[in-house]
């Protein structure tokens, strides 16, 4: 059975008190006597009451101090992202609090409401997984906070990402066109929103194109997982569309060490576009997002939110396009 959310309410009642008097407790908006407040926190103890801290801390504001959340601080393209974030909000005269969450939910969840206690103007967030309930609550009635790059459906904040499945889709056409039958595909975290969108342009992409051979593997988007996984496939498929470029570097590295030429034998694509994909051996076909431009349309967005320039609802959605590199042949010319 689902548990019930404490709200405000429930806390004034047990305390025998009005719910603007709990608020001001909570906010030390205004004298309370002490008798007051210790009924109030009793009450607070006893239910174990969280209050809205965010939706309170942001109101306040004029910190100047924008809070930012990644999933992984190792992946490049989550720096790069921060980094247009940070040119943006150091022209604004913005300073900001960058944590990584080591892509685990509850790390994230901690962090957020560290970065609330620091009294933030603001949040970016890239989540680290699903939706954890727990988050969703934190979050609940917070205006001035943006979703970046991997959002959660279940809270309705404004969003800056890119078309992950069309940006797929786009490549397996691309990999049909030039001869390829047989595919795998070796994704991430399949709990995220972008694990899930670009399965999902995997997947169409077959079935508009009347392929059915084809491998699914999922596991975290890292250089490790693709190591691991790619050792995992059934057969050795035409092409191995991996779900960013990390994943595709550990599986290139996992073939080559299993006898097998890329893309002689396989052909191999990611999805980013991070600075050293151009240099990698081979050098690596994918999916370029504009990444740097995301996290500064990121920053752009929350500082609307703050002066109220923009509607809360907002979402940026911004074009994928392909980079066809050497990690890919075409199969349509043999013995060229």
């Amino acid at each position: 059975m689902k548990k019930k959310s404490v709200s405000i309410k429930d806390v004034a009642k047990l305390a025998g008190v009005s719910i603007s008097t709990v608020s001001r407790v909570i906010n030390s908006s205004s004298p309370v006597s002490e008798e007051l407040k210790v009924r109030v926190y009793k009450a607070i103890e006893e239910l174990h009451y969280e209050p809205n801290l965010l939706a309170r801390s942001l109101r306040v504001g004029l910190t100047k101090l924008i809070g930012f959340v990644i999933p992984d601080i190792t992946n490049p393209a989550f720096l790069t992202m921060v980094k247009g974030a940070e040119d943006y909000l150091r022209k604004k005269g913005y300073s900001f609090i960058l944590s990584g969450a080591d892509n685990d939910a509850g790390e994230e969840l901690k962090l957020i409401k560290a970065m609330i206690s620091k009294k933030v103007d603001g949040l970016i967030i890239t989540c680290s997984g699903g939706c954890d309930p727990h988050l969703k609550e934190l979050l609940k009635g917070a205006k001035n906070m943006v979703f970046l790059d991997r959002r959660c459906e279940k809270i309705d904040v404004p969003y800056v990402g890119v078309d992950n499945a069309g940006g797929i889709k786009q490549m397996v056409n691309y990999l049909i066109k030039t001869g390829h039958r047989s595919f795998a595909f070796i994704n991430g975290d399949e709990n995220t929103s972008t694990g899930k969108e670009r399965y999902m342009g995997f997947i169409e992409a077959l079935r508009e194109n009347s392929i059915e051979d084809y491998q699914v593997l999922s596991g975290k988007f890292t250089y490790e997982s693709g190591y691991s996984l790619v050792k995992k496939l059934k057969k050795l498929p035409d092409a191995l569309v991996c779900g960013n470029d990390l994943i595709a570097f550990g599986a290139i590295d996992a073939l080559e060490n299993m006898g097998y030429s890329v893309p002689d034998d396989v052909s191999v694509t990611g999805f980013d576009d991070m600075f050293f994909s151009r240099y990698f051996k081979p050098s690596l076909t994918t999916v370029r997002q504009p990444i740097y431009d995301m996290g500064r349309e990121a920053a752009k967005l929350l500082i609307g939110l703050l002066h109220e320039r923009i509607k809360r609802k907002k979402e940026i959605i911004l074009s994928t396009e392909i980079v066809v590199r050497q990690s890919t042949r075409d199969r349509t010319v043999e013995n060229s």
